[in-house]
């Protein structure tokens, strides 16, 4: 990249790009999939300790919204990773097979649907990974996630590229430079593709 691109919460920030995110593809329309019964969401996922607190600091509206009780909801194991907002992260539990925080009823991240309900800016309560999802970095690098890079997302090699897919979350942390610069890079991929 012609400079880095820092996200919106300080960390992290973005100085290479692997072409593996223009080249791969997936069925970026998740709610409207019948297909993979929400797969990628029953591992868990990290959480930065900022979002972590956000969260709690709603615990009781969250509680009430989800059905699952606050003492659920993170492993309590916190790890360190400079990349990550915060410096800091957690993970989610898995509850019955799932992330706990995936409607078990529905479809999708029930922290997304709550601020939805509550008219409250989902990027406030939704994990950063989640949202960039199944993009990830490593070190500075702009890279595809271990499930399409490993080829079991199951939804892998359906629809638009990683990029694209996920484009606007990118404007939304890193900013309209970021992306500026990733669709010259992408435009070049298409040509070839």
């Amino acid at each position: 990249m012609a400079r880095p691109h820092v996200c919106r919460d300080g960390a992290p920030t973005l100085n290479r790009v692997d072409p593996a995110i223009f080249e791969f593809t997936y069925f970026a329309a998740c709610m409207s999939c019948g297909f993979c019964h929400d797969w990628c969401c029953t591992h868990g996922v990290d959480v930065d300790l900022p979002k972590v607190n956000a969260i709690l600091a709603r615990k009781d509206e969250i509680a009430c919204f989800t059905g699952i009780a606050p003492e659920l909801w993170f492993d309590g194991n916190v790890q360190a990773d400079p990349e990550v907002p915060g410096g800091q992260f957690m993970r989610t539990r898995i509850h019955n097979g799932r992330c706990v925080f995936l409607n078990s009823a529905g479809r999708g991240c029930q922290l997304h649907s709550f601020a939805l309900d509550q008219g409250v800016e989902y990027h406030q309560l939704k994990p950063f990974m989640s949202s960039l999802f199944p993009l990830t970095f490593n070190d500075g690098l702009l890279t595809v996630s271990d499930e399409i890079a490993g080829r079991y997302l199951v939804c892998r090699d359906q629809g638009v590229s990683c990029y694209e897919g996920v484009r606007g979350e990118l404007a939304y942390y890193f900013g309209e430079g970021l992306v500026q610069e990733l669709d010259a890079l992408a435009k070049p991929a298409k040509e070839i593709a």
